[in-house]
């Protein structure tokens, strides 16, 4: 019996060496598909929190954000790193769990304070209709923001970037709309506008505008 427990922890060590030089290849390589099974075995061998975070970023960098949670889970906990809340957040957002990743963000932020943090926290409100949440992110964006930061944006054919500060107005314009969308056009498009400004090239901010104008009761003409 001796023996034969002896042998397997040899085994497990010899296994351990073979999947290290794996995991190290497969990432000079460049292979990420590879990076993540060498990885995976490790974990089985010898589990780790630092090695399950890896895995889990991994995922997430490839936009596999539903794997990524099945290895790290949604729930929030104290004992988390950094980084496992900020592949929580992102997963979730990205995942359309909005109610679940303020949760991840909000610890991030605590942990962080950061502007593209509260970026995200504004957005995510504004989603789940806490407009008085969002508010205050927003000012604090609008508060530290610095004028290089920038933010890209993805909906348009191809990518764009514009100063995170025109970012800011634009979701300032969204919230003040959603607080009043009858009351608020104006308001709401001159934020926008702002946004326009600081950045011409702001596909979303130019679209949004235009759909408020466009609800804008027109004038009556006399014949």
């Amino acid at each position: 019996m001796a023996m034969s427990f002896g042998l397997s922890a040899q085994n497990n060590q010899e296994l351990l060496k073979h999947f290290e030089a794996y995991y190290k290849q497969m990432k000079a390589q460049g292979d990420i598909q590879g990076a993540i099974n060498g990885l995976t075995h490790l974990n089985l061998l010898k589990p780790s929190d630092a090695r399950q975070d890896t895995l889990a970023y991994f995922y997430m960098n490839e936009g596999k954000f539903v794997q990524a949670l099945n290895v790290i889970g949604a729930d929030l906990y104290a004992t988390d790193s950094d980084m496992a809340v900020e592949i929580k957040a992102i997963s979730l957002k990205a995942i359309n769990r909005p109610k679940l990743a303020i949760k991840q963000f909000e610890e991030l932020f605590r942990r962080r304070p950061d502007v593209t943090i509260a970026y995200d926290l504004a957005e995510l409100y504004i989603q789940d209709q806490n407009l008085a949440e969002a508010s205050k992110k927003i000012e604090y964006g609008l508060m530290h923001v610095e004028a290089t930061t920038t933010k890209t944006y993805y909906e348009a054919r191809q990518p764009y970037q514009v100063p995170l500060k025109a970012g800011f107005l634009y979701l300032k314009g969204l919230q003040v709309f959603n607080e009043n969308k009858e009351k608020n056009i104006d308001l709401a498009v001159s934020y926008l506008e702002q946004a326009l400004t600081l950045a011409p090239n702001f596909n979303l901010a130019f679209v949004s505008r235009s759909a408020l104008l466009g609800q804008k009761e027109q004038p009556n003409k006399e014949d």
